[in-house]
């Protein structure tokens, strides 16, 4: 990647950390379009796998004093599961399949909001969490789903925050494992990985800081806020 690119990538980065830090998803957001659009799609939602991994091993130790294990263990295998399958599927996918996916993808989140999905969440969390895996490694991105399923949990928001992370983490990493053993991920997106470490950080650091001080209210606007982001990036794809 040259100067600008790897600039452009970075910045994106870091403000996907940021919100990802926050709400405790949306880190894909921005991450898989703008890798996407640079890199091709398969490298794209590789390299993101990547940097959300290692993001969240920065966000599990922010947030390490938060963490329900308990109660989030069996999203995180469910999650697991549905990545390395999803995961699996895209290494042996043409470009064109995986491009489709992820439009398809943003367009079920879509149908998905505007159909009551706080119904279906509370009846389906541990199926939201393996369709949010498998569409996560396909696709790159879960869309809210991921984040229904936890909501599903009832935590308040740094519990909601640790438990979204060791569940991304644990996604994240399977597919990251699946995508570098297919050598999806070249030399310049580990370069381009460990340029982002202090990224990570200071992005982390913004949106946990937010976390801590914002009130249960603006947490939810800020939550409700990423999941309407996912449609809205549905119009730009099909536009």
């Amino acid at each position: 990647m040259d100067v600008l690119l790897t600039i452009v990538v970075l910045v994106a980065v870091y403000l996907s950390f940021a919100v990802s830090a926050s709400a405790g998803l949306g880190g894909s957001l921005l991450l898989v379009p703008t890798l996407a659009l640079f890199l091709g799609t398969k490298e794209g939602v590789a390299l993101a796998a990547l940097l959300l991994a290692s993001n969240n091993v920065v966000k599990i130790y922010a947030y390490r004093r938060t963490l329900p294990f308990r109660k989030s263990a069996p999203i995180i295998l469910l999650i697991m599961i549905g990545a390395a399958i999803g995961s699996a599927l895209l290494v042996r996918a043409s470009t064109v399949l995986v491009t489709v996916a992820v439009i398809t993808m943003f367009a079920a989140t879509m149908i998905a909001e505007r159909f009551e999905l706080d119904t279906v969440r509370t009846r389906f969390a541990p199926f939201l969490a393996f369709v949010s895996g498998a569409s996560s490694g396909f696709s790159g991105t879960s869309g809210p789903l991921k984040g229904a399923a936890i909501r599903n949990l009832n935590l308040d928001r740094q519990h909601f925050v640790g438990a979204a992370s060791l569940a991304a983490f644990a996604g994240d990493a399977t597919k990251a494992a699946i995508f570098t053993d297919a050598e999806l991920l070249g030399t310049s997106s580990v370069l381009t990985a460990v340029a982002a470490v202090p990224l990570m950080i200071l992005g982390t650091w913004t949106g946990s800081t937010f976390n801590k001080r914002t009130s249960e209210r603006s947490f939810a606007i800020l939550f409700w806020s990423v999941m309407c982001g996912y449609t809205v990036r549905l119009g730009v794809f099909v536009l």
